[in-house]
């Protein structure tokens, strides 16, 4: 390499003019007109136009004429002035042009498969993560990157400055049950026995309360064998934080405090705490999730006791069979086709159908104020009860009810209102709208496999003053259990842990851990907090998970360097993918027989 850089591009501005720099980079554009040809070069920190002049120099004129889209290169020359007229002020270099004196051609490149000139979020996910270091070489596809770099950035100092440590944690470890499928790496060195990824370094980093750390800090990586979508991946990012003798309010202020100076340094945004807290109940029942967008309204309403009072047999079939029926007002009147395609979508989500009623306040008439094939089956009270509950003050609106099992009805509405949301475009641009959502329950039942497990996981400390509930009526207990949703997606989620032998072993008895597994999977934790285990909990956030909404991105794909499919393959490197079976013997996986079957 003859021409070596002095300077990147993005460092270069019109005080630069008449000074001679090298600049090296890649070609985007290239354009000849004739005696003088124009490229465009990138590096990862800008653009710049380079100019060769056959006047100036013939040689490197003709050697610019090899010069293709994506070569690699070396320019040599002095900054001058565009002529006026000609500035781009869409970069940052749009004032000035480097005249080439010299140049080199490093490498040349294929013709890509797709163009590298504008954005690459049209083209086919496949054929991106296939080239992916394309995609990012791409006009702004590095942006996601060096963002997720000043968020790390900022995230280290912050945390340095509260006094946490940065503690690694094995990859390397015991399979222990944490909700979903472990990864699993056989071992050579021990016949028939197995590492596990970690999901998360839950355990470890309880155990590095009880070694005293007091205030511990990881961005970590985790791994989860489980049904992928937008916003999850196989192997992800978390900020991991633990802290000792805290209580809720103690970690949430940390975490307030952190997200703060977050969006203050990468996005010079100001956000005010402190963040709203709704319970998890208050979130099920006004948005039928713990994980409510609140940048829009559009509250459920329970109408179950009203209901009752209806002769609509929908509704009436429904709280007899232990269901409930609630409603919804949008500020929108629908065509019959819209209200067809409401319905098919409310049944596609799981629901048995959507009844709708139509309000007009200026109606003359009963009959016009109220439109529906449902309303015959509604006594007058009861329709004033209903104008009065959805506090029906808009010119024109509609109301939708759902009337199914509890469940069910909450998970279909907390998917329309966001579909009402979007389609009424209700949703404000450029906002984030954090809440915390507490007071989660413990446990519930699980019917796949008839028995209770825990919400968040068996570590989680419950309410003190449920304590008493644990045997009698587990369901009812509470647990010290927090989560951080931004936007309506859960970013971070933690808890106070337990830090008693005696409770932590309740809760295993609870959730029909035997008093031999629990030994076998967590004995090595149970034993640490016999020796003085302080007070504790913390937090995780799923850091590609924020980096994605800071961003506006729609996947956490678009915010990872080497992200899966949705099936869990990795495009670009081919995996999962076949090994030799000299590595399969290695490690014992075959049976006896089977095994000395392929050695021969």
């Amino acid at each position: 390499m003859k021409l070596k850089r002095t300077i990147y591009i993005g460092e270069l501005n019109k005080l630069f003019i008449g000074k001679e720099v090298v600049v090296s980079g890649w070609v985007l554009r290239r354009r000849d007109h004739g005696g003088v040809i124009f490229i465009d070069l990138r590096d990862r920190t800008g653009l710049l136009q380079v100019v060769f002049e056959e006047s100036i120099d013939p040689k490197i004129h003709e050697l610019a004429d090899e010069i293709r889209i994506e070569y690699v290169i070396s320019v040599k020359g002095k900054i001058r002035k565009r002529p006026p007229g000609m500035e781009n002020p869409k970069i940052s270099t749009g004032e000035i042009e480097l005249v080439a004196e010299d140049v080199e051609i490093l490498n040349t490149s294929k013709v890509p498969p797709f163009s590298l000139d504008e954005d690459t979020s049209e083209v086919s996910e496949a054929l991106r993560f296939k080239y992916r270091y394309l995609d990012m070489r791409a006009v702004d596809g590095l942006k996601p990157f060096i963002f997720r770099h000043r968020v790390n950035k900022s995230i280290r100092e912050f945390l340095d400055k509260k006094g946490f440590l940065e503690i690694e944690t094995p990859f390397l470890t015991k399979s222990t049950p944490e909700g979903a499928r472990d990864y699993l790496v056989p071992s050579r060195l021990y016949p028939g026995k197995f590492y596990a990824l970690p999901q998360s370094p839950q355990l470890f980093k309880q155990i590095l309360m009880i070694a005293g750390v007091d205030r511990y800090y990881q961005i970590v990586r985790c791994f989860r064998d489980e049904d992928l979508r937008a916003d999850r991946q196989p192997e992800f990012t978390q900020l991991d934080l633990e802290m000792s003798f805290v209580e809720e309010e103690d970690i949430m202020k940390v975490v307030e405090e952190l997200l703060v100076y977050l969006f203050e340094e990468t996005l010079g945004i100001t956000l005010s705490t402190p963040f709203p807290k709704i319970s998890y109940r208050e979130a099920i029942e006004n948005y039928g999730t713990d994980r409510p967008d609140l940048r829009f309204d559009l509250k459920l309403k329970n109408i179950s006791s009203l209901a009752e009072h209806t002769s609509f047999q929908v509704f009436r079939m429904a709280l007899k069979h232990g269901g409930i029926v609630k409603g919804i007002k949008v500020p929108s009147t629908f065509s019959r086709k819209e209200l067809e395609e409401l319905t098919k979508l409310s049944q596609e989500l799981g629901a048995k159908g959507l009844a709708w009623i139509k309000y007009n306040k200026n109606a003359s008439s009963l009959q016009e104020k109220w439109s529906s094939p449902i309303v015959k089956f509604f006594e007058t009270s009861i329709l004033e009860k209903l104008e009065e509950i959805f506090n029906l003050e808009e010119e024109s609106a509609t109301l939708f009810f759902l009337a199914d099992e509890e469940k069910v009805v909450n998970s279909v509405f907390a998917e329309l209102r966001k579909h009402f949301a979007q389609r009424l475009n209700l949703i404000p641009e450029n906002t984030f709208n954090f809440v915390w959502i507490v007071d989660f329950p413990l446990l519930e039942w699980d019917e796949k496999e008839e028995r209770l497990v825990a919400v968040h996981h068996p570590f989680t400390h419950p309410k003190e003053e449920d304590l008493e509930l644990l045997e009698k009526d587990p369901l009812k207990v509470r647990s010290k259990a927090y989560d951080i949703v931004l936007n309506g997606v859960e970013i971070g989620g933690g808890s106070i842990r337990i830090h008693k032998r005696e409770l932590q072993e309740r809760i295993f008895k609870i959730l029909n851990i035997s008093p031999f597994e629990a030994e076998e999977k967590f004995g090595f934790l149970l034993t640490a907090l016999e020796y003085g285990a302080p007070p504790h909990g913390g937090i995780a956030f799923g850091l590609d998970r924020l980096i994605m909404l800071m961003l506006g991105k729609k996947s956490i794909r678009d915010v990872i360097a080497f992200p899966k499919t949705q099936k869990a393959q990795c495009l670009l490197t081919g995996a999962p993918s076949e090994v030799k079976i000299e590595q399969i013997l290695e490690l014992h996986l075959l049976p006896g027989w089977e095994r000395k079957a392929v050695a021969k």
